[in-house]
């Protein structure tokens, strides 16, 4: 059975041995309404992605809170950048490249994730037409995890998770195209909110496919809500009922 199973037609084009689950309908007959990601035992696997509107919106912090909250689920923690430039930690010109994180420093964005309880975490750097080749890696190290949680918006083209949560910042006018297209597969939006800003009037002018989403405020430096932890569990906890886990 392959590691890099398909949940939920998740990899979009992934061309791997698919591994389907059976529930009984309410009429009595079984009909195979999904397909799970596999870890690399067996077991399945929750994908949670973070996303933003913008660079320097708090997604590396909501990635490290939820993860320092919520230990239990073992995370491994990725971070996926794209770049103009050649990249390579040989000094070599690639197009894609992904490293493990070992220093717990927390001096750079994914070194953050493993003094926050992470069991593991990756840098995926890419140039921007070449994402699509680094994700049969990145598969790979998915299928590796026991849950795995992505600070990328693109990485949606290629999969679809369980939950998308994307953080906006009022103060930062600048809206990623990628943020944009990908907006309407929010499952909530996570926004700072700060003393005088009219949040409300903000989230109105979004586009109507998403201001009816579940909206968390935030006020820096706390980037992780009591509610908002809570709506995470009780998708993970909604999951592995599904599932049978």
């Amino acid at each position: 059975m392959s590691r890099r199973a398909v949940i939920w037609h998740r990899f979009l084009k992934a061309e791997d041995t698919i591994v389907r689950k059976k529930l009984k309908h309410f009429d009595g007959t079984w009909r195979v309404i999904g397909i799970w990601l596999l870890d690399s035992t067996g077991a399945f696997m929750a994908v949670i992605v973070i996303g933003g509107h913008s660079r320097k919106v708090g997604k590396t912090s909501v990635v490290a809170g939820i993860i320092a909250i919520l230990p239990e689920y073992r995370w491994s923690a990725f971070t996926i950048t794209q770049h103009r430039h050649g990249l390579g930690s040989t000094g070599l010109e690639t197009a894609w490249e992904i490293s493990q994180e070992t220093n717990r420093s927390g001096g750079s964005d994914t070194s953050r994730f493993l003094p926050a309880g992470a069991e593991r975490a990756f840098w995926v750097r890419t140039e921007p037409k070449h994402f699509a080749e680094a994700m049969p890696m990145v598969q790979c190290r998915l299928a590796e995890s026991k849950n795995a949680i992505v600070e990328s918006n693109s990485v949606l083209r290629f999969l679809k998770p369980d939950l998308y949560l994307v953080v906006i910042d009022p103060d930062i006018i600048d809206f990623k195209p990628s943020a944009q297209e990908l907006l309407d597969r929010a499952d909530a939006v996570i926004l700072h909110c700060r003393p005088g800003q009219a949040h409300e009037n903000w989230i109105a002018t979004l586009p109507a496919r998403i201001a009816s989403r579940t909206v968390f405020p935030i006020k820096p430096p706390e980037y992780v809500t009591a509610e908002m932890v809570a709506f995470v569990r009780a998708t993970l906890i909604a999951w592995n009922s599904a599932i049978g886990r």
